[in-house]
């Protein structure tokens, strides 16, 4: 790729899993990347992974005030971009307790949809193209959507309480696993209305499928420290014996050819990498869930997820 066809992309949660793959392939490719990294220690990490060939920033995803800070250096310093891939994801299922971001929320729902939210509306007008990792579980109708509590914001109570409520809904009791499934809904939802926003704009979520990686890291880390045994049991059922899972390095090439497929389209698009049987996978255009659909229910999320960031980032009086 000629220089002048370099890619400028902004990409967070790269220095493992799906992103990391991902971010091998775009630098193969010839593209720029800017990896936003939780601390200094795993933007070391990063770069030495990727052989230093890249541009890190510190950014904590869990704290809104350093998101905030980030966006302003790159507004400052960085050209525009061609895409900003909001790959990042925390889940901690098997947790009974909910744990808390720097401003006090909820901290599935603080890095998966509050920070990228953030992120999104800071940078929209320095890029092309946004892509958002997304999950099939935010339908209760399929797969792993099934299982369990499904995703649902009811009147989304808990945005309008503020920090120190433990769902969105404001009802329901604290489930780890519920408040994943419904961060993945939010990202749809927020996708919905940045495209309604500004139709102009590619907006691309997508779905990899459960990979369950090898390593001790990874996506399912956090869950792997509440039930160490469950979690190892289920690796290997779901990845080794009913072969259920997607690879990472599949996954990786999936984002990858998303951002080098999609990203000159405008409009809204949802893939999913959907199971056909043992070993088999379809990656398609999909239709999100009815709630995902919802374009009031959207702007709603929107409005009051942008007041939450806004009180969150206030000084003190």
């Amino acid at each position: 790729m000629a220089a002048a066809e370099r890619r400028q992309i902004l990409i967070t949660g790269a220095s493992s899993g799906i992103g990391l793959e991902a971010a091998k392939t775009l630098l193969a490719h010839g593209d720029e990347l800017t990896v936003l990294c939780r601390n200094e220690e795993r933007a070391a990490h990063t770069r030495a992974a990727l052989s230093g060939s890249v541009q890190t920033c510190v950014a904590d995803l869990a704290n809104l005030a350093s998101v905030a800070e980030v966006i302003e250096e790159l507004r400052q310093h960085q050209a525009p971009f061609d895409a900003l891939v909001l790959n990042a994801g925390l889940q901690y299922a098997g947790h009974r307790s909910p744990r808390w971001s720097a401003q006090g929320i909820e901290l599935t729902f603080a890095v998966n949809h509050l920070a990228h939210q953030l992120l999104v509306d800071g940078l929209r007008q320095h890029t092309q193209a946004v892509v958002i990792t997304g999950s099939e579980v935010h339908n209760p109708s399929k797969g792993g959507g099934r299982v369990g509590q499904p995703a649902g914001l009811g009147t989304m109570e808990g945005l309008r309480q503020g920090p120190g409520a433990a769902m969105v809904d404001g009802v329901s009791p604290f489930n780890a696993d519920k408040a994943y499934k419904d961060s993945k809904l939010c990202n749809l939802l927020m996708a919905l209305e940045l495209h309604r926003q500004q139709p102009d704009l590619a907006v691309v979520v997508w779905s990899p499928g459960l990979v369950i990686a090898r390593t001790s890291g990874g996506f399912f880390r956090e869950s792997r420290q509440a039930n160490p045994v469950g979690q190892a049991l289920f690796g290997f059922v779901a990845r080794d014996l009913l072969r259920l899972t997607e690879s990472v390095e599949r996954a990786g090439e999936l984002l990858v050819q998303l951002i080098t497929e999609q990203v000159q389209r405008p409009g809204f698009s949802y893939w999913s990498n959907g199971l056909l049987g043992p070993g088999r996978h379809q990656f398609e255009p999909t239709e999100p869930s009815e709630e995902a659909s919802d374009s009031d229910q959207a702007t709603m999320l929107w409005r009051l997820s942008n007041d939450l960031i806004n009180a969150s980032l206030a000084p003190a009086k």
